[in-house]
């Protein structure tokens, strides 16, 4: 009897308190199988406590009946039921409203299927694709008859049906910067409604769906009932990969993909090539790779490898934006170009150097022009990035050819303007392929006459904010970067300092700051390969993810969204596609002595050859090039 009413009096007790108090009832015989019964009946939907006071109870039972019983149990049931779990998303929606009332989820009786509404109908590759994911990342401990069916003894498993609608199709295409993501998602008694203008949108709601479906301690899926009204703040949130100063092996830009779908990331930019190598394997010229590459055949980039990036890309909803800097950062070109890059001199003689790209020759502006249309052949989107960047001037101003066209041009010794020639005439040749160019801050700095549907992109940390006043001042589209160097670490959490960012906290007008489309991550590649890439990405990056979705008003407390990131770290870590996976990392200085692998291989490398050149003639007489 003093156990009884001391389990009355506990009404806020933690799990091992309740636990232990039921063991002591045990001892003293107190529960019927009646009361377990009932209670079991209420728990079905109840959190882990109560399911947990459930199996206690149950091996009570099986000793006999005693007195008593139905008031304790149904008091220890009401006050677990109390104690519920209401899961958060992240990043966080516009508007999120969820109810403590939840409903059992059963893999077997689980669904996904489309709105008789729809335009998309079940043959949508993206969400056919897209509903066979989400069901492995929603239950990624079910396996076809692994279900435990001790929870529905007393009760069958309810069925419970995703429905998604869709306003247009557009299942074949590419997403693009007027994609809209905007979704809407009501979670009730065994549905879930989820309504979108595109495809992409849907593809964000499915994720936030997945995320609000957990699991207790053995093993039961539930979510809440929930309602949820969301669209992205700025239409880039991007997240950059450096593929030069470190091969990333196909595997780990894949997986950074998957990780960038999970927190709503919609543009991978890829920084494909730089001084150190060129792992581009480039169709019009392939010395650019057989000779810039750490190695022709181990460290670079197909054709076939490219369309794959931008295939998985494409069914997450992510664009994928390439990055082909020059008139600097291009040491690994002059490999496989002779005659690119400008011969230094020192002592009125050449020196054996080369420094940038040599703008003061038409075979320069010929090449560009010829890999250019590549680029816009073999990548989709309409955005590339012509870098522009950290060009050093001493080897030009060393070269007595290039001074004698500095003074032909009339830009006596101001190299800036040689830089500025150069980079509009690139410019002018992406704007006549039908590309938007994303150039970095310092083509702007340097006063350039830049087309005015030019995106400039800030990557100096100091001061940004002025920045960000004279870009959109003079009417540019601006993406901010230079907070969200994540390669630079520091001890403790550092990912409170991309979360401050307000990106629009400018001097400016508003139609100023609506000129602000954006902002990404960057991962620089000096001290970052796939052995490191995902530990120092996520949940790192995921902070710059939910400013750059969110409203910011909602959001600018980090004390408040630790727990929504520390739980949504843990779900990452339980993806597969996140979480551990072998890896084979080949750096420049390990590749010596690959004879053998050549002789090995050769006979499969030749074939992958002729079946990329059978693509490629294909896509010529169809699109032309």
């Amino acid at each position: 009897m003093q156990t009884i009413q001391e389990i009355d009096h506990v009404t806020q007790a933690e799990p091992m308190r309740l636990t232990a108090l039921l063991v002591t009832c045990h001892m003293t015989r107190v529960l019927t199988v009646s009361a377990l019964v009932y209670c079991h009946f209420i728990v079905q939907t109840s959190s882990p406590t109560a399911l947990k006071l459930t199996e206690v109870c149950s091996s009570m039972a099986h000793t006999g009946t005693h007195s008593q019983p139905v008031r304790s149990c149904l008091l220890l049931v009401v006050v677990s039921v109390c104690v519920q779990q209401v899961h958060g998303v992240w990043p966080l929606p516009q508007q999120l409203h969820q109810s403590a009332d939840r409903g059992c989820l059963s893999p077997q009786r689980f669904s996904f299927t489309y709105g008789r509404d729809s335009a998309a109908q079940t043959g949508c590759s993206v969400l056919d694709a897209a509903f066979k994911r989400y069901f492995s990342i929603i239950f990624p401990d079910f396996t076809k008859g692994s279900e435990n069916r001790l929870q529905y003894v007393w009760s069958e498993p309810q069925p419970f049906v995703v429905s998604v609608s869709v306003k247009t199709g557009g299942c074949d295409g590419y997403p693009d910067e007027d994609s809209d993501e905007s979704y809407n998602l009501s979670v009730s008694e065994g549905q879930a409604v989820l309504r979108s203008v595109t495809v992409w949108g849907a593809l964000r709601g499915l994720e936030s769906f997945s995320q609000l479906v957990y699991q207790d301690d053995y093993g039961s899926y539930f979510i809440n009932k929930t309602e949820i009204v969301d669209f992205p703040r700025f239409a880039f949130r991007g997240l950059l990969l450096d593929t030069s100063r470190h091969y990333l092996p196909l595997h780990a830009i894949l997986k950074t993909l998957d990780a960038m779908a999970y927190s709503k990331f919609n543009v991978f930019h890829w920084h494909i090539v730089d001084d150190p190598s060129f792992p581009y394997q480039s169709r019009t010229f392939p010395d650019l790779s057989n000779k810039g590459a750490f190695h022709p055949f181990t460290h670079i980039y197909t054709q076939s490898d490219v369309m794959r990036v931008i295939e998985h890309a494409r069914m997450r909803g992510i664009r994928v934006v390439p990055e082909f800097d020059s008139p600097g950062h291009t040491q690994s070109w002059g490999k496989g170009q002779p005659g690119l890059l400008t011969p230094c001199y020192k002592g009125g003689v050449p020196s054996g150097s080369f420094g940038p790209v040599d703008p003061t020759i038409d075979t320069t502006y010929k090449f560009m022009e010829s890999l250019l249309k590549e680029v816009k052949f073999v990548f989709p989107d309409s955005y590339v990035h012509l870098g522009g960047d950290e060009v050093s001037f001493a080897c030009w101003q060393s070269n007595p050819n290039v001074r004698k066209f500095m003074e032909k041009m009339g830009f006596g010794k101001d190299f800036t303007k040689l830089e500025s020639f150069y980079m509009e005439s690139i410019m002018n040749m992406t704007a006549a392929l039908n590309r938007t160019s994303i150039v970095w801050q310092d083509v702007f700095d340097y006063h350039e006459r830049i087309p005015q549907d030019t995106v400039l992109e800030i990557w100096k940390g100091e001061k940004y904010q002025a920045e960000l006043s004279r870009m959109t001042q003079a009417g540019h589209r601006v993406l901010l970067s230079a907070p969200w160097y994540i390669n630079h670490i520091s001890y403790g959490q550092d990912w409170r300092n991309s979360y401050a960012v307000q990106p629009q906290n400018f001097s400016g007008t508003e139609e100023q700051k609506k000129l602000v489309i954006g902002g990404e991550v960057a991962m620089w590649g000096e001290y970052v390969d796939a052995t490191n890439l995902t530990p120092r990405l996520w949940p790192r990056a995921c902070a710059a993810a939910e400013r750059l979705w969110s409203n910011e008003e909602k959001t600018l407390n980090a004390d408040l969204a630790f727990p929504r990131l520390e739980e949504f770290r843990c779900e990452l870590l339980r993806e597969p596609t996140v979480a551990s996976e072998s890896l084979t990392v080949w750096h420049q200085e390990e590749v010596t002595d690959l004879t053998a692998l050549y002789k090995s291989n050769r006979q499969e490398v030749l074939q992958d050859r002729d079946t990329q050149s059978q693509e490629w003639t294909i896509r010529i007489k169809t699109q032309g090039l």
